[in-house]
């Protein structure tokens, strides 16, 4: 490593920025090589072991796994890949990371300095092409600024609301050869990047539990970046000692315990009537993290921006967010768990007028997640019902986009912290790459993911990164023979012109049994239990087909039913 090379010595652009990885403790990156990093694939060469390369299929898959990383470890997930069409690909898994509040660190090469700006081959200006994607993005000119820059990077990536950052490479930065100055590249031995988040003022916080005193109906939101273990008990201790309703925004059902007697629901698409109606009717908000986007929101319609009819105390890691949408009547910039900290801290309110407010929220609840009809032989509120029974407590719940998740969102409890990989960005394609960077990361944990058949197909290459690698998650691809969502709108929308929405499909069973994995196909509810316990029992990773009825669209409505109330309206 440069580092421990004398003076006056040669080493390469590519040897310092493998130097800097392992300073950042990097241990994992995802990627498909290129020619236009060679020079960092050769610096990495003598610390295979510290330092793997995941070799995903295509980079989308690539950049979707090292998104997977940074959510379920809170540290930058990091992401390598080639120049032009590799960034372009990368861009999916980059845009769920902006949007989704996930640390990640991407490596794009460049073409070589001496040819920028001719439009030589595969050559994009990246500054242009992210800069609206990504927290910052840079192009590093010089080797010895290679400490610098992957610095700053790794802090930024991580701290305030974390993010994707993107530096670019060019190729002769990485293979040239540059001589170590006296005393190396850094004055001193470089550490890893340390991660800022803000604490709260706590007259603020003092301000929130007075606000919380005057409340007849108070709801709390839990969601967004910076939570971990810590910061979760703590929320969980604020809950109790003021016997408040929680829920959790879109896609963050894992920052509380769904079983908990105080847990009220999930606050995102498929929302059940009775909770939106809560929130509606709720006095007080109290969020702390989410941003209150588009789909917690209901399309900006439980919650009104840019004054809410709830009194709204919110609490964000990033001034850039407060009050950027919502004109909060407190906000408080704060890392998440520090705010859930010091609001456990506070005396509990006492003479709380909405204890049988909370307890309806809980029942509400309750009969929400019971398994209801469903048209066809095989109902999957059922299959939640199961895995929420045989699933441990630890276990990675993957999914990607569509009408196939609602289910899942529905019905299904998550209990541990980091242990829900979904995209708030809502991108296609996302489930399977999750579940593969989950199952890879800790072997020793259940992993399953729910998807579409639309959108397993978006992603179903990286079979074949399981198969090389050896992971063992169990895939369910819900299979209905069409794009479920985009029908479901046309059926609401345009109920006698439906287009472009039916998909022929290959036979999935056959394709995984073609990678080695186990798989199988259910067309009936009371199949699942032992398919499943068969894919477990197999020492394989596991793919279950479970077809349904296209008439089942949603967990609340059917095909029919839609189309019906359309033509009516």
């Amino acid at each position: 490593l440069p580092s421990d090379m004398p003076p006056g010595s040669k080493t390469t652009g590519g040897a310092i920025l493998v130097e800097q990885l392992l300073i950042n403790q990097v241990d994992t990156i995802y990627g498909v090589p290129g020619e236009s990093y060679l020079g960092v694939l050769d610096a990495m060469y003598p610390h295979e072991q510290a330092l793997k390369f995941i070799i995903a299929r295509v980079e989308n898959g690539a950049a979707n796994m090292a998104e997977t990383y940074g959510k379920l470890t809170g540290k930058p997930g990091v992401c390598m890949v080639t120049r032009g069409p590799g960034a372009a690909h990368a861009t999916i898994g980059i845009h769920t990371a902006m949007q989704d509040s996930t640390p990640m660190v991407v490596l794009i090469g460049q073409v070589g300095r001496g040819m920028k700006d001719r439009e030589a081959f595969q050559e994009v200006n990246y500054r242009a092409m992210f800069g609206p994607l990504v927290k910052w993005v840079a192009e590093i000119d010089r080797a010895e600024r290679i400490p610098e820059y992957l610095a700053r990077a790794f802090h930024l990536a991580q701290s305030g609301r974390p993010g994707p950052v993107v530096l670019s490479l060019p190729e002769d930065l990485t293979s040239d050869h540059v001589t170590v100055p006296e005393g190396g590249f850094t004055a001193r031995p470089m550490a890893p990047a340390a991660t800022t988040l803000a604490a709260p003022d706590p007259t603020q916080i003092a301000q929130a539990m007075a606000m919380l005193a005057k409340a007849e109906r108070p709801f709390v939101m839990a969601g967004g970046p910076s939570w971990g273990d810590d910061g979760r008990d703590a929320l969980t201790r604020f809950v109790e000692a003021n016997n408040l309703p929680v829920g959790c925004s879109f896609r963050a059902q894992d920052r509380f315990d769904n079983r908990h007697q105080n847990y009220a629901g999930d606050v995102g698409i498929g929302i059940n009537p009775a909770l939106a109606k809560a929130v509606d009717e709720s006095d007080l908000l109290i969020v702390i993290g989410p941003r209150l986007g588009e789909m917690t929101t209901g399309g900006y319609s439980r919650v009104t921006p840019p004054k809410s009819h709830q009194i709204l105390i919110h609490i964000h890691p990033s001034d850039l967010e407060l009050n950027s949408v919502y004109q909060a009547d407190l906000a408080i910039q704060s890392g998440c768990g520090l705010a859930a900290k010091a609001l456990a801290e506070q005396p509990a309110i006492s003479n709380r007028p909405w204890d049988d407010w909370t307890a309806a929220r809980q029942a509400d609840y309750q009969e929400n997640i019971k398994p209801k009809p469903a048209p066809g032989p095989l109902n999957m509120s059922e299959v939640m019902a199961h895995l929420n029974a045989v699933l441990p407590a630890d276990a990675i719940v993957c999914n990607g986009a569509g009408n196939s998740t609602a289910w899942l969102h529905r019905h299904f409890q998550y209990r541990d912290a980091r242990t829900q990989a979904a995209p708030t960005s809502g991108a296609m394609g996302y489930g399977v790459p999750a579940a593969v960077a989950a199952a890879l990361l800790y072997p020793e944990r259940d992993v399953i993911a729910v998807v579409g058949d639309g959108c397993f197909q978006m992603a179903m290459a990286e079979l074949g990164t399981v198969a090389q690698y050896g992971g063992k998650p169990v895939l369910i691809v819900v299979n209905n023979g069409m794009y479920g969502t985009i029908r479901m709108h046309q059926e609401r929308e345009y109920p006698t012109r439906v287009i472009a929405t039916d998909l022929v499909n290959p036979d999935f069973v056959e394709l995984a049994q073609s990678y080695g994995w186990h798989a199988a196909r259910v067309t009936e509810t009371d199949q699942f239990a032992p398919a499943y316990q068969a894919a477990k029992d197999s020492g394989k990773a596991g793919l279950l087909e479970l077809v349904i009825d296209p008439e089942a669209i949603t967990t609340r409505q059917t095909l029919s039913e839609i189309r019906s109330a359309a033509l009516k309206g």
